[in-house]
């Protein structure tokens, strides 16, 4: 077998901000992470999330250290993915802190369940993912953990919310690919029935 090494030279003088701004042109679903149980629990807004594996079923999400759900994480060793709805702005800016609303009160104003970790899942989410952190692996500001799935609800609902240019951008699956579709194809081939 062949193999290719490079040696890749790396700019140590890249700016956060620079970073940040290349970042925000990566559109990436919005999801809120809630961790802990009963009444010592927490979430973020994240659009960190990516699956891992199917088989079997896992993912990864980074997560801030500084996060008030970091230690809850690490406590108790569970975590949910709520992927949210193009209309759950609310919830993701809630999870942003934005207000100045920390642990519990993040939660409130929406509907929420438990399923096999006793973490506090979204009814409404778009999906709601229910994990054990399988591992964490801590590096710079971040940690990335990789959870097993253990329970997922999906909802029936198409409209996703994405972010993408420091904006909340809805995305609908029926709407957005008829769009797609007319300025994608070619006229011949949109024109043409058979």
């Amino acid at each position: 077998m062949n193999s290719i090494v490079c040696n890749v030279s790396i700019d140590r003088g890249v700016s956060a901000g620079d970073f940040r701004q290349a970042m925000r042109r990566l559109t990436g679903g919005v999801s809120v992470i809630t961790a802990g149980i009963g009444w010592d629990i927490s979430g973020m807004t994240v659009t960190s999330v990516s699956s891992l594996s199917v088989d079997p079923p896992a993912l990864i999400v980074s997560i801030n250290r500084e996060a008030s759900s970091w230690p809850l994480m690490r406590r108790y060793g569970f975590f949910g993915v709520n992927i949210l709805t193009s209309d759950q702005i609310d919830i993701a800016d809630r999870f942003t802190g934005k207000g100045g609303l920390k642990g519990t009160e993040r939660f409130g104003g929406a509907h929420w369940t438990t399923r096999v970790s006793g973490v506090p899942l979204l009814t409404d989410a778009l999906a709601a993912i229910d994990c054990e952190v399988e591992d964490m692996v801590e590096r710079h500001s971040h940690a990335i953990v990789i959870g097993r799935v253990l329970d997922v609800a999906v909802s029936t609902r198409t409209a996703a919310l994405a972010y993408w240019q420091g904006q909340y951008v809805a995305i609908d699956r029926d709407e957005d690919a008829l769009k797609l579709a007319d300025v994608s194809l070619p006229a011949s081939r949109s024109t043409r029935r058979t």
